[in-house]
Formats: C-alpha cells, sequence, structure tokens
C-alpha cells in the first residue's frame, strides 16, 4: 500500500523532537470566556467588564495586530497602564503566537527606546497617556506605533492610528493561535548590576505552570473573589500572581490605574474586595487610610512581595484588617514566585514560606561561582532555583546566562537561609541591587546616568533603609575640580533622564570615595555612613 501523507513536518523523532503538545497563556483568558462569558473580569470604576466582552474585545484587536503583518514569534511591546485595554492588548499579542513585551509605564524615552532596540520589537502599543515618553522612544527606535485609549477629541491633533478602529473595520480572530509549551510568551524587563537591563524570556509552560500550581496548592481563590488589581500589570507580580491567576479562576478584578490610598481603600469597600496581593508600601498607604475611615473591605487573605515586610507592619495589617497577610518570594526570572506561606499554613512571619510545587529551591556556598555547593539546613548562602518556574533565559546575553545557571541551577543573587521545616527566609542581597516600593534598581545604571552631568567626578549609587519605601537610592557624588554641583542640580538631572522609581532622593558629597585593596568603591562603608542620615 502507498503511503504518501507523510511530511517533513512530521519526520521528526519522537524522543529527541518538542512533540506536537501546545499550550498557551491565551487559553488563561480564553476558557473563563467560554465557560462562564456573562462573570465580571474587570470592574474599573463604574465599569465591568465580562469575561466574554473581555475576550471578545483580545480577539478583536488580535485581528487588528494580524493585519498588521503580526504572527507566530514577533515581539510586540506595549506601554499600558492598569485598564481594559491592559489584558484586551496583553492577551491579543499572545493569541497571535506573538511575544508580548511590557514595558515599565515610569521609563523615559530613551529607556524606551533601548528595549524597543534590543527586544526586536515589530510594533508597539502605546496608550494615549504614555505617548509623551513612548513615542520619543519609538520614533528614536524607529519602531510604528498604535496607540489605545485616545479620546476622539485629540485624533486630529495626534496622528497616530488608534487600535480600536483597526480592530472595529477589521476581521476578529477566531481562536488562538498553537504554541509548543515551550515557546517564548513574554519578555520582561529587569536591569542588571552591570549596565543595560536585561530581556527576560517567559514561556508559555513556565506562566501556565504558575498559575496552576498558585491555585491548586498556594492560594484559596474561589469563582466569587474579588481581587484587588493596584499592581502594576507589567510587572511579573501583579501580571501573574493577579491577572493570570484571577482569570484561570474566574474571580473579578478590581483594576486600580493609580494608587492613592483613600480613593483605594473606598474602591475596596465599595467593591467587596476579597484577597488582596501588594508590596509593603501598599500596606503601609492602606494602613494610613484606614486611620481615617471605619469601614473595612471583606477580605480573607493578603499576598505580600516585592521586598520584605516588616512585623510590625504585618502585625498591625491583620489586627486591624482581619485578614493574615502571607508572605512569598520569587523574581521577574522565576514567573514569578518560588516559595511561599501557603494559604492552606498558618504563615510564619519573616520567612517567604515553602517551595511551591515542582520548584526545587536550596541555599548554595555564596563564594563559589563556578558550581553549586550545597549548604546543609540553616547555612546562609545564595538562594538557587530550578523546575518549571524558570524563564528561558536573557535575550542576547549569553554571559549573563552562562553566570547564572550553574549546574542546573539558576542562582538569584539573595541571599538566604532554608530551615530544616523546609521554610526560606531571605536575609541580603548578594549584590547591591536596591529595592524602592517593590521596584529593582539597579546602582550601575543609575550611576552611567549621573557620571554624564558635568561636575560629577565620581559617583557610586548604594541604598540605605527606609521605613516607607523599604529603601530609599542614595548617591555619594566627589565633584569635579572646581565644580559648585548641589543636591538639588544631581536629583534634577536624573529625573529629566530616569524613572521616578530610580533617581537619587538623598546626594552625599564626599572629598574621596572609601576604596578597597583593588581600588573599588566599598558601597558598605557608604550605606553604613549614611543609613542614619
Amino acid at each position: 500500500m502507498n503511503d504518501d501523507t507523510s511530511t517533513d513536518q512530521y519526520a521528526v523523532d519522537p524522543i529527541t523532537s518538542r512533540g506536537f503538545g501546545s499550550l498557551s497563556v491565551a487559553t488563561i483568558l480564553a476558557d473563563p470566556a467560554h465557560r462562564y462569558p456573562d462573570r465580571p473580569a474587570i470592574i474599573m470604576g463604574a465599569t465591568t467588564t465580562t469575561y466574554g466582552e473581555l475576550w471578545a474585545g483580545a480577539m478583536a484587536y488580535a485581528g487588528a495586530l494580524r493585519a498588521r503583518g503580526i504572527g507566530r514569534g514577533d515581539r510586540v511591546a506595549m506601554l499600558v497602564p492598569n485598564v481594559t485595554d491592559f489584558p484586551r492588548v496583553y492577551y491579543a499579542i499572545l493569541s497571535l503566537g506573538a511575544i508580548a513585551v511590557p514595558i515599565h509605564l515610569l521609563l523615559k524615552g530613551e529607556e524606551i527606546e533601548y528595549i524597543l532596540r534590543d527586544s526586536g520589537s515589530k510594533l508597539v502599543v502605546i496608550a494615549a497617556p504614555m505617548l509623551a515618553e513612548g513615542g520619543k522612544g519609538a520614533a528614536a527606535a524607529g519602531v510604528p506605533v498604535v496607540t489605545v485609549m485616545l479620546p476622539d477629541s485629540m485624533v486630529r491633533d495626534v496622528p497616530i492610528p488608534r487600535l480600536e478602529d483597526e480592530a472595529a473595520l477589521g476581521e476578529p480572530l477566531e481562536r488562538y493561535e498553537s504554541v509548543n509549551p515551550l515557546d517564548a510568551a513574554t519578555i520582561l524587563y529587569t536591569s542588571g548590576t552591570t549596565g543595560k537591563p536585561k530581556g527576560a524570556v517567559g514561556s508559555h509552560l513556565a506562566l501556565v505552570e504558575q498559575v496552576q500550581t498558585a491555585l491548586i496548592d498556594s492560594f484559596d481563590m474561589r469563582v466569587e473573589d474579588v481581587l484587588f488589581g493596584g499592581l502594576p500589570l507589567f510587572h511579573t507580580f501583579g501580571q501573574s500572581s493577579v491577572m493570570n491567576v484571577g482569570f484561570r479562576r474566574g474571580a473579578a478584578i478590581l483594576l486600580i490605574p493609580r494608587f492613592e490610598p483613600d480613593d483605594v481603600l473606598a474602591q475596596m469597600i465599595r467593591n467587596r474586595v476579597t484577597i488582596m496581593a501588594g508590596v509593603p508600601t501598599m500596606f503601609i498607604a492602606l494602613l494610613d487610610a484606614a486611620s481615617r475611615s471605619a469601614d473595612r473591605p471583606p477580605l480573607r487573605f493578603c499576598v505580600s512581595g516585592g521586598s520584605g515586610l516588616p512585623l510590625a507592619v504585618l502585625e498591625r495589617f491583620e489586627r486591624d484588617f482581619g485578614a493574615p497577610v502571607h508572605e512569598g518570594y520569587g523574581l521577574t526570572e522565576t514567573s514569578p514566585t518560588v516559595t511561599f506561606n501557603h494559604t492552606r499554613d498558618e504563615p510564619v512571619a519573616g520567612t517567604v514560606g515553602r517551595p511551591i510545587w515542582g520548584v526545587d529551591v536550596e541555599i548554595a556556598n555564596a563564594d563559589i561561582d563556578d558550581r553549586i555547593e550545597f549548604l546543609p539546613a540553616g547555612g546562609l548562602g545564595e538562594v538557587i532555583v530550578r523546575g518549571h518556574a524558570l524563564f528561558k533565559g536573557y535575550l542576547h546575553n549569553d554571559r549573563a546566562n552562562a553566570e547564572s545557571f550553574i549546574d542546573g541551577w539558576f542562582r538569584t543573587g539573595d541571599l538566604g537561609t532554608k530551615g530544616e521545616d523546609d521554610r526560606v527566609t531571605i536575609v541580603d542581597r548578594k549584590k547591591d541591587m536596591i529595592v524602592r516600593n517593590g521596584y529593582n534598581v539597579y546602582p550601575t545604571e543609575v550611576e552611567n546616568v549621573l557620571a554624564r552631568l558635568d561636575g560629577v567626578a565620581q559617583v557610586a549609587v548604594f541604598g540605605i533603609p527606609d521605613e516607607t519605601h523599604g529603601q530609599e537610592v542614595a548617591a555619594a557624588v566627589v565633584r569635579a575640580a572646581g565644580s559648585s554641583l548641589t543636591e538639588g542640580d544631581v536629583i534634577a538631572y536624573a529625573k529629566e533622564h530616569e524613572a521616578a522609581y530610580k533617581y537619587p532622593r538623598h546626594v552625599y558629597f564626599l572629598d574621596a570615595m572609601p576604596l578597597g585593596a583593588s581600588g573599588k568603591v566599598l558601597k558598605r562603608e557608604l550605606q553604613e555612613m549614611y543609613k542614619g542620615v
């Protein structure tokens, strides 16, 4: 019998090939839209968007993007705040088999330009309020722009195509594209300690498995829950732990475009929010707002991440709001959560909980770079991770990949301990990264900017403790000869060229930097000198 049905496409070795299975992050929204299309997905102000409406909007956007030539593997950047258009654009990109590149809303034009160039973005979707800096970056990078949220009254003055118009005139996508589970889904930029931001590439498998594991083991989340959506969706915490997890369960998300504590508390009360995920500064701000309100939302539990939540704040919040706070730990590179104080257990304050299912978290000797040497329970060392949560690697950065992955383990750069009960405690940062309001600030990146300022001979950026923000960014400056540079000059220059969360709030002038034997600036000494100032 003549069988000519085989083709090169199917002439593969089933043992070594990636197989024919498929898995897409787009399923996270497609499934609840099919199962319960009339349930609320997004609450924003007085407007509620159902799952059916949200998915239809995403499919319409996908059709418009497809008409522009966007397809499998293309990178599409997005500069969109916490509004209903974020999930519409995000899932539209993913439904085409393309790769979403969410950009931090506070970045300046030159920072946006770098990300667009480095990611190889073919198109960028920019919300109208972000067009000033986003437009600069796109123009400099030569990347086409479409906008969302542009009012009719501004169309003549802003000659940029509106995605809404193109979607209304085009054919919506009928169903999301099949992609291999290991295909790239997102590129999230996380700054490196040695220069430019690094693009961490996340796979569909890692992002979907993050959601499944959270709902099976970590979170007691129900379809009737209402989630606090104040974490920025461009960041892995809000994107994975709120949006993706919430949609997978079919819960409603109260989107908060701007965090104004008194207004946010009122919205949480009015919309009966039951689960809150936030960074420590949010818990602190809500406690302050609560001092002016007798009412409370019906919270069942809260999740804290981004940086350590001070014990006093945790205890006060639990007492005032009547809901336990569960801390976890993770990074952009780990999709993000790798340890968590599971809601089925009593949370242990001061720890970030136990490793999640399918992920190994261990402690290794932090002084050995070329191999993994495990430490016994209780030993202080570098936190290392392996498992389904890991990203695919850094884009265009073989050196960073080689330094980060050793013997099959990802080196986080964080110092911690792991007890006999498997609970992990994060102690410190191995390097000099600063965590301000849950955002990572990398000193070298800030130093590279300040070094361009006339009058700066030498600069070192470091973090100092801050009760409100966790850490605050500080800069030590040695003036050039004859310079009369002031603190205000340095801060103003940094504000002009860097995102708001990066620029230093404190500037100290020195005659000379404290140096080690090799000539390296001793930042630990600077931190000791100024931590109480």
